[in-house]
């Protein structure tokens, strides 16, 4: 054993290299790669041990719930590496991060490579040279109430997503998955498009106009009519969702009578009937945590969750901000000390406030690390300083984080709000004179305060095109309303009759839903990426711009759940279930008492009181057909398919076939009303559309919607068989039979613009361009899965585009094939960027467009580019830290060597 050699483990390999940076020889640090160890699938455990208890779950539940672990497959040479090192040293470091998953990662390793060694738990909340040093001088033990916790919602998880997903597969469709957050999260969704779809708009009107005070020098300024005849003008957020008013203290003007109301206004004598002033002043937001860093960065940087938290990540391991899995905006003394001092030597000392601000948590149950996310170390580099260390995301978001940690230890904005109220006498034509009330308000900064460093993003409310306060007044930051006093004449002008439509509730972007989950309980703010991440890849939403839109499939879903598990989904319940594995994580609930009372409950076979067993054993026959219905009104009916969804309508008569039409994957929910659907229906039918006859054979061509796509085929006669055939018989002959010819539509056609010539060409293919005078061999030209190709006997080549199938000549085709073979018969192509040598292999980066999308390689190992990382915005830092990881991860195997039951945790934990 080498004298004095100290191991330490850290999850990931860039963490691992800052830190080895600070503590240089005497150490080994090295990476597990995230966890090592997990609950295999059952397909995995050992032929004994799939009949026994723990066959269903890997997770023995009639005995304590007793989790059976495996090293996973793509860990094993990682593990052995890690055993080697810990040999040769004399004393064991866990330092992976400080929450729940970082603890249970801690206690993963010490039961598997079982240390004889001293053992110590280190932590820090950043990654610096002086944290580093502070950690090492005040190592714990492992929080055995952290990893009870890790484990409890882990084996929740699985109890969960086994059960009540195979429900799904049965009744909506294979490959779909259930989960204690996802399923709510999408139900938040889907409601709120339920709300867009019932909602009704209304129209309602008011006036507005430029009013000007008797000295020129002063500002001109609009305003808006609030009140006729002693009654408040209605706006938007006085009607509902089915557009009627809903309140009795508000007048709702239609188009005829506001142009009334402008026309009796022409000659009208305005005056100022009141003015208030009041100060203004505005406080900073809190330095961010998870949660208000995903939404933020999602307001200002338009990037999603899990983008923000995979460069937030690669910050905190390369040693510029802390920990970015908190639910604290606490900051330390040092980091307070910091941003003050930082904020009066860049801004002036005006700008920090005689007492440092301190600032706590208001989300339920905050737990994770206990710091706010900040930059790292005991004075922050600004962003200019960093510039030319940081790239892209990166930098901008560091950026972020700087202005809100500084501004948070700013001085309050400071300013004045006058809020004026107009009034003139209205005498419209065939009508009484009545009182006219117009409103503007109006506030102006007059000392920025943390408005010099940063203003807080926000989402775009309901009402925030319509009208800012009760009384109609317009707010309007930094507009100033001129000097005037009550009963001064005022000169209008530009008056007209504005019309407006109420708005249904806005959809939900990862912003919004990220703050509605928070502010439920539902889940943990350092989960949220991950559970946003699930729905959007489980096909449940999509995104359209910002916002976060469900599909058919959601609808489905959420359904069943909602008629079948509903208290799974229910957002009381779940938050309370986050409540409850807090408290174990606390200390004051046992794992085990909790888990047998979420899964069996009283043991009963009551679905109330029996858990999740008891509504399983309840459940009954669910209608398929029935889940995947959705009622478009007008006797239309949106069905969700195998295939996905489409309209379905009774036919024309009492014994015609029902009508049926795809839904374009485009087209919102709230989007498909009744009249949409009829179109849809007469326009994009189901059935075949008839393109007319084949000259050359007398078969009727159609064009139709398949499972692939839309298509052309030939309809050949009915076949006259022999009635008294067996089905064994009659199936050989149909077999024998010719088959229709069948061809894709191209990229650029439709079933709406195909045209009879169209089709011919099509079903024309493969088209024989010639033969290679070398080898004698028939070169065609074909249109397959992968799009257009050539083919000589076995080698395929790809070709640029659909219209050369009909274009290539034979001197082409030889051309071809006389490049050298890439991939799927692909040319060699450049690189779509370079991104310097790898530290590693000493070879150039580059990325490369592949048959599963781009990937980064530097010749040796291939890494796909993860979804949230593009070609454009890859950094050379992400690029090496990437193939360290798949070198690290080694060579994917099929299969998982088992490991005995994890022994009793106490037992393990306390080793060392």
């Amino acid at each position: 054993m080498s004298a004095g050699r100290k191991l330490v483990i850290v999850e990931s390999p860039a963490k691992a290299r800052t830190i080895a940076g600070y503590l240089g020889d005497g150490y080994d640090v090295e990476a597990s790669v995230g966890h090592i160890r997990d609950l295999p699938q059952p397909s995995e455990l050992p032929a004994e041990m799939k009949k026994g208890p723990y066959g269903k779950f890997a997770v023995d539940v009639e005995h304590g719930f007793q989790p059976y672990y495996v090293v996973d497959a793509d860990k094993k040479k990682k593990v052995a590496e890690l055993k080697k090192l810990l040999k040769e040293s004399d004393e064991l470091y866990l330092a992976t991060d400080e929450d729940r998953e970082g603890e249970a990662i801690a206690w993963h390793l010490l039961a598997e490579l079982k240390p004889k060694v001293p053992v110590k738990r280190m932590v820090f909340h950043e990654i610096t040279r002086e944290a580093i040093a502070r950690a090492l001088e005040n190592t714990r033990e492992l929080d055995e109430r952290l990893v009870d916790a890790q484990e409890t919602r882990r084996i929740l998880d699985r109890l969960y997503g086994y059960e009540v997903s195979p429900v799904l597969w049965r009744k909506v469709g294979k490959g779909l998955s259930a989960g204690r957050v996802q399923s709510v999260a999408t139900r938040l969704v889907v409601e709120r498009e339920r709300e867009r779809m019932a909602f009704v708009p209304a129209e309602y009107w008011d006036v507005v106009g430029t009013f000007a005070v008797e000295d020129a020098g002063e500002p001109r300024f609009s305003a808006r009519l609030s009140g006729v005849g002693g009654q408040r003008v209605a706006s938007g957020r006085d009607f509902d969702d089915r557009g009627q008013l809903r309140t009795r203290d508000a007048v709702a003007l239609d188009e005829q009578r506001a142009h009334a109301l402008v026309a009796g206004l022409a000659d009208a004598q305005f005056a100022v009937r009141s003015l208030d002033t009041k100060p203004y002043t505005r406080r900073p937001a809190a330095p961010f945590t998870t949660s208000t860093l995903q939404q933020e960065a999602s307001r200002k940087l338009r990037t999603s969750s899990r983008q923000t938290m995979r460069t937030a990540q690669s910050l905190y391991e390369n040693g510029y901000i802390t920990y970015m899995r908190t639910d604290s905006p606490t900051l330390s003394s040092q980091a307070i000390d910091a941003a003050r001092r930082q904020a009066a030597e860049l801004y002036g000392p005006e700008y920090v406030p005689d007492a440092p601000r301190v600032y706590t948590s208001k989300a339920k149950g905050a737990q994770e690390a206990h710091e706010a996310i900040r930059p790292a170390g005991d004075h922050f580099r600004t962003p200019a300083q960093v510039a030319k260390e940081l790239s892209g995301d990166q930098f901008r978001l560091y950026e972020l984080i700087w202005k809100r940690t500084v501004a948070s230890q700013m001085a309050d904005a400071r300013g004045q709000t006058a809020s004026v109220r107009l009034a003139a006498t209205a005498t419209p034509a065939g009508a009484e004179p009545v009182e006219a009330v117009f409103s503007a308000s109006g506030t102006v900064i007059t000392f920025r305060g943390f408005l010099a460093a940063y203003e807080e993003g926000r989402d775009v409310g309901r009402y925030d095109d319509a009208e800012a306060s009760e009384d109609g007044a317009r707010g309007e930051k930094d507009a100033r309303l001129p000097r005037m006093a009550e009963g001064d004449p005022l000169t209008a002008s530009d008056l007209a009759a504005d019309g407006h439509r109420t708005s249904p509730p806005p959809r939900f972007t990862e912003a919004s839903l990220v703050k509605a989950l928070e502010e439920r309980g539902i889940g943990r703010p350092s989960t949220y990426a991950a559970t946003i991440g699930v729905i959007q890849d489980r096909g449940y939403v999509t995104n359209r711009g910002q916002a976060l839109v469900p599909t058919w499939l959601a609808f489905a879903v959420t359904r069943l759940l909602e008629e079948n598990f509903d208290r799974l989904v229910d957002y009381g319940f779940t938050a309370g279930m986050e409540e409850d594995l807090d408290a174990i994580a606390a200390g004051q609930r046992d794992r085990v008492d909790w888990l047998n009372q979420f899964y069996f409950g009283d043991r009963s076979d009551s679905p109330q009181t029996g858990g999740l067993r008891g509504i399983l054993d309840n459940l009954g026959e669910i209608d398929a057909r029935d889940v995947n219905s959705i009622d478009i009104g007008d006797g239309i009916t949106l069905r969700v398919g195998r295939y996905g969804p489409y309209l379905e309508a009774p036919g024309d008569g009492p014994d015609d076939d029902p009508r049926r039409a795809s839904v374009p994957d485009d087209l919102a929910p709230d989007e498909l009303t009744p009249a949409k659907a009829r179109e849809l229906l007469e326009t994009q039918p189901d059935g075949d559309k008839v393109l007319g006859t084949d000259p050359s054979t007398g078969t009727e061509v159609v064009a139709r919607n398949g499972r692939y796509g839309p298509y052309v085929t030939e309809v050949l006669p009915e076949p006259e068989l022999d009635p008294n055939l067996s089905a064994a018989a009659r199936k050989k002959a149909l077999a024998a039979l010719p088959k229709p010819r069948t061809a894709s539509l191209f990229k650029s056609m439709s079933l709406q613009t195909v045209t009879l010539d169209d089709a011919l060409r099509l079903m024309s293919l493969p088209r024989v361009v010639g033969v290679d005078p070398e080898s004698g061999a028939e070169i065609t030209a074909q249109n397959g899965r992968y799009g257009p190709y050539l083919k000589k006997g076995t080698d395929s080549r790809t070709l640029a585009s659909e219209e050369q199938l009909f274009t290539v000549t034979l001197e082409e085709a030889l051309a071809i094939y006389a490049q050298p073979k890439r991939g799927r018969g692909q040319t060699a192509t450049p690189p779509l960027r370079e991104l310097g040598d790898d530290p590693t292999s000493g070879k150039p980066i580059v990325v490369k467009d592949g048959r599963f999308g781009a990937y980064v390689t530097d010749g040796e190992t291939n890494r796909t580019l993860p979804k949230d990382v593009t070609p454009e915005s890859i950094t050379p830092e992400q690029a090496v830290e990437l193939l360290a990881e798949k070198r690290a991860a080694g060579p994917a195997k099929k299969r998982t060597t088992a490991r005995k039951p994890a022994a009793p945790r106490k037992k393990a934990a306390t080793k060392g």
